[in-house]
């Protein structure tokens, strides 16, 4: 019992090596034998310890063998989201763990595992001893996975550091083996509760036990560390890192936050021009982050680097939540001398500020630009990629022979995607609904459907199908047809005035296209052509937004800046662009 009350005083290091006293003679024999001293720390801890893992690699003296890096493939930014992957870290701080991938037997574990997801098991709230831990195993279900769930159940319940130290202790007694997943969850859980000492016992470990630890121990460390008063060694880690692999996202953001949170501004803009140069997308987070610390800091430099920030939200479509959004106001206000003032605003129709009477840039493209990207796209994602996996060559003739026939057309019109907007109507019905709405003036409306809707169905009705008929031209593809192809192809062959409407946003043949200027165009055609629609606050009526006259992002003349911004921050990236903005300006 005394071993137990006195583990609140004691580092993990110490406790391992308290614990050996209770271990068999045989089982000593068994272990692999550590001493070292830690410099630069008031205790020295000597303790014999073995751990198992099928991810981490065993020491080796001559530090030969380490992993090649790897560079990881780029992505856009909408599909980055939440923590790093390794370490199932989710955005309110509390973490998650699977276990580790590797050996058969460890991914065997990991199904058993996912297997018993569902069994909560209520983590006891004192240390418990040997007798009572072996009582609780042998009552679960699953003994094999039991220190797994409940190390699990430890980092869900935010349990007391003693009482995850009395289950290791309790391990490394009976297997005279800890495995290198119960570290990383112990590792976890001292992470979620800011404790400092513990986690650096528990590096301390690992390395002298493992020539290289994998992504997720370095994830929490670096994390863990970040956040204490000796957050500089999570830059050492980060260099660590940097030897074996290419380090996460997550690893430099939390550098960036720890140097920024310490006002070393110059230090936080390395890391983040690092992590850009490596193809790591950086999320809203850090990026607020930058703006939040930086507040009535002096530097032209400094400046420079958030206005720099600005334009990379330009370049990549991206829109700040509102709390971002905040952060930037406030940012601006802040700066010594600056006069700036931000106030949010709604932009006219005619793309005038009413705030400032900046006239904000024209959506439409050159007509130079306009024929570039219309080559473009019909080569690259038209022709050049796997269109005809989902339709055949002779399809797609026959549809641009309709279309060259019929052209021009002012509106395209994603016929199965709009059927969905209302799960709870008729397919037809929501169709119906916006062909009627768009089909005035003599709109010209081509619509592109599936053969399937011809079929007299549930959701299909053959005298509703006819009546729309009457109103837009349709082409019927193919049940398995892929229409996005279609979707482009009609509106880019019927001129610059034509719209389209989808919910789709078209991400995939964005990246089909080459270079990023050819990229950028797309995105800007898309904004100013792609209807935006939604069903009414009844549920009755479905309500179109027209495109935009002026150009949704960010934009700057030098003593203004207008940034659009969304009332939530959004996982996925959305079709729908901002209709609320910040307007900034500087008063002379």
């Amino acid at each position: 019992m005394a071993l137990f009350s006195q583990t609140s005083q004691q580092g993990f290091q110490a406790l391992l090596w308290k614990c050996r006293m209770f271990w068999p003679v045989s089982r000593c024999q068994q272990l692999f034998a550590v001493s070292f001293s830690i410099p630069n720390r008031e205790k020295v801890s000597y303790f014999s310890f073995m751990t198992s893992s099928s991810t981490a690699l065993p020491a080796d003296t001559k530090g030969t063998d380490v992993f090649p890096t790897k560079k990881r493939s780029e992505i856009d930014y909408e599909e980055e989201k939440g923590w790093n992957e390794e370490t199932k870290e989710v955005s309110e701080g509390k973490l998650r763990f699977s276990s580790s991938v590797g050996a058969p037997k460890k991914r065997l574990t990991g199904q058993v595992l996912s297997r018993h997801r569902f069994t909560k098991v209520q983590p006891p709230e004192k240390p418990l001893q040997a007798e009572e831990w072996n009582r609780l195993r042998e009552s679960f279900q699953s003994p094999e996975v039991f220190e797994e769930v409940m190390f699990n159940s430890m980092v869900r319940c935010n349990s007391s550091i003693d009482v995850a130290k009395s289950l290791l202790t309790h391990v490394a007694k009976s297997n005279g083996d800890i495995a290198y997943n119960l570290l990383v969850k112990y590792l976890a859980l001292c992470v979620q509760q800011g404790q400092t000492s513990e986690i650096r016992d528990v590096y301390d470990i690992m390395k002298m036990r493992f020539r290289i630890l994998e992504g997720g121990a370095y994830n929490l460390l670096i994390r863990g560390m970040s956040n204490s008063d000796q957050w500089r060694m999570a830059l050492t880690l980060l260099e660590e890192v940097k030897k074996i692999m290419t380090p996460s996202r997550t690893n430099y953001e939390s550098c960036i936050k720890a140097a920024s949170r310490h006002q070393e501004m110059n230090l936080a803009f390395e890391l983040y021009h690092e992590m850009l140069a490596k193809d790591l997308v950086p999320t809203l987070d850090v990026l607020q982050a930058l703006f939040e610390f930086s507040r009535g800091m002096e530097g032209a430099e400094l400046q420079k680097e958030l206005f720099g920030i600005l334009l990379y939200l330009r370049d990549n479509q991206i829109y700040p939540h509102k709390t971002f959004m905040r952060s930037i106001k406030l940012w601006f206000e802040s700066i010594p001398g600056g006069n700036w003032r931000g106030q949010l605003t709604n932009i006219k129709d005619s793309g005038q500020c009413p705030v400032c009477n900046h006239q904000l840039e024209d959506s439409d493209l050159t007509e130079e630009e306009y024929n570039n990207l219309k080559e473009r796209i019909i080569r690259d994602v038209i022709h050049g990629t796997d269109t005809f996996r989902k339709t055949s060559p002779q399809e797609f003739e026959a549809f641009q022979t309709f279309v060259e026939n019929r052209l021009p057309f002012d509106i395209v019109i994603d016929g199965l995607n709009v059927s969905h907007i209302k799960p709870r109507r008729m397919q037809c019905e929501n169709l119906f609904d916006a062909v009627n709405c768009l089909a005035k003036e003599n709109t010209r409306l081509l619509v592109l459907g599936r053969k399937h809707m011809l079929i007299n169905s549930s959701n299909w009705k053959r005298e509703i199908m006819k009546e729309m008929q009457n109103k837009a031209d349709f082409f019927f593809a193919e049940n398995i047809s892929e229409d996005d192809a279609f979707l482009l192809y009609a509106t880019l062959r019927s001129g610059k005035h034509c719209k389209f409407v989808t919910r789709d946003f078209l991400r995939d043949h964005k990246a089909c296209l080459s270079d990023s200027l050819t990229r950028h165009l797309f995105r800007k055609w898309q904004r100013g052509h792609q209807i935006v629609f939604s069903p009414s606050a009844e549920g009755k009526h479905i309500n179109f937004l027209p495109a935009f006259n002026y150009d949704c992002v960010v934009q700057t003349t030098g003593d203004t800046w207008h940034i659009p911004y969304k009332d939530s921050f959004e996982e996925k990236y959305s079709y729908r662009v901002p209709r609320k903005w910040l307007c900034i300006q500087q008063k002379r």
